[in-house]
């Protein structure tokens, strides 16, 4: 008597698919600060009885796809016959530094590939699962597709809009203040929420600040709470006139430093390099140039100046001035505000004239989340 094969429920087949991407969108999280420009991306190989026989990720820029991690991780081939490959995001089909992952994948005998999302790069967007299908391989897309949207909301937004992400991080008191009126604001919030802010600078390619605060705070921004890449570090300086013996210009990480600027005079590329060398006070990080506008480095230009230096996302840890501009600009993304339970009554609000006059103006968040970090709480929301 033949034995009867049991065929999974579409429910069964669903809830199977989920499972597997999920744990393949937790291994591209691994990624982070580490790939970019290219998205985080995880993979998941599972052979024709449903079990895991294969993972991996993208590690680091230059190296290996998640893809080809996954396959190197599988110790017998003869299981990738009728197997199943879960991938977060469409397998690249051009070459770049690394040959076209969907050839890779086409060449082998698997049956199905599971895709979380589309991929938004011009070069691919749909010719990664053309080449799949091409080979008669089954393509499901769409499986946890809006947490793998999250997951490369840098890289998507990058492709889509031509633009880094930019995600403002303020911290105030209850009553809306971050500093009080002698300046001081060192610390509004608790140990927790600090070490927060130092792995979110590790997630992110470059930090932002402005002159106000590189004065005032004299800040490092460097991953120190946490183990992580550091970042590039990026300061507007309009008149370029911002002190050299800040930590930005004189650290072991002087040359991750990036000064914005709208002064003609600050540039010296055509200067001989033995000249550089000699001048008091020489600065080995990078300045990029952009216009003024109404007496301040024009914002906009100076976020796709960032980008055209392969910058995706930017953490803006700003003071009210330059977070307030920035807001009125159109040029935030995603907000993460820190609540202290701490007022002051009096001091620097955290957010002033944002151009929202009436009701009918306000700035509404979407996607608005709370979590609480140590004692204080944490506000994400996206504009």
């Amino acid at each position: 008597m033949t034995k009867k094969r049991n065929i999974p429920s579409q429910e069964e087949s669903r809830e199977r698919d989920s499972f597997f991407m999920q744990q393949a969108l937790d291994l591209a999280l691994k990624g982070r600060g580490r790939v970019s420009p290219n998205p985080l991306v995880g993979c998941v190989i599972v052979d024709a009885h449903g079990h895991r026989i294969g993972a991996g990720y993208h590690k680091k820029y230059g190296n290996a796809h998640a893809e080809v991690e996954a396959i190197r991780s599988v110790e017998d081939p003869e299981a990738l016959k009728d197997a199943t490959v879960y991938v977060t995001l469409e397998p690249c089909s051009h070459h770049g530094k690394t040959p076209p992952c969907a050839d890779l994948l086409a060449s082998l005998p698997i049956k199905r590939v599971v895709i979380a999302q589309k991929d938004p790069n011009p070069l691919v967007n749909g010719s990664g699962i053309e080449k799949l299908q091409a080979h008669d391989i089954e393509v499901s897309l769409g499986v946890l597709e809006q947490e793998a949207e999250q997951v490369n909301e840098f890289f998507n937004h990058a492709q889509r809009f031509g633009r880094p992400f930019v995600t403002l991080k303020m911290a105030q008191t209850v009553d809306g203040y971050l500093a009080a009126a002698d300046g001081d604001s060192q610390w509004i919030t608790g140990k927790a929420a600090r070490t927060k802010v130092h792995e979110w600078r590790s997630h992110y390619d470059a930090v932002l600040i402005g002159r106000q605060t590189a004065m005032a705070d004299n800040p490092e921004l460097t991953v120190r709470h946490v183990r992580g890449r550091q970042p590039m570090r990026v300061v507007l300086d309009g008149p370029y006139t911002l002190p050299r013996e800040l930590h930005l210009f004189s650290d072991k990480h002087e040359a991750k430093t990036t000064i914005i600027t709208w002064n003609k005079e600050a540039s010296s590329d055509d200067v001989d390099p033995m000249i550089k060398l000699m001048k008091h006070n020489y600065f080995r990080g990078k300045v990029i140039q952009v216009a003024k506008k109404e007496g301040h480095v024009d914002l906009r230009e100076a976020i796709s100046a960032l980008g055209t230096i392969g910058v995706q996302s930017i953490l803006v840890e700003a003071g009210q001035q330059l977070g307030s501009a920035l807001l009125r600009e159109g040029l935030v993304d995603k907000v993460e505000l820190f609540l202290a339970p701490k007022m002051l009554g009096n001091g620097t609000r955290s957010i002033m004239d944002i151009g929202a006059f009436t009701m009918r103006d306000i700035c509404t968040l979407k996607e608005v989340t709370w979590q609480q970090i140590g004692e204080d709480m944490l506000l994400t929301g996206y504009i």
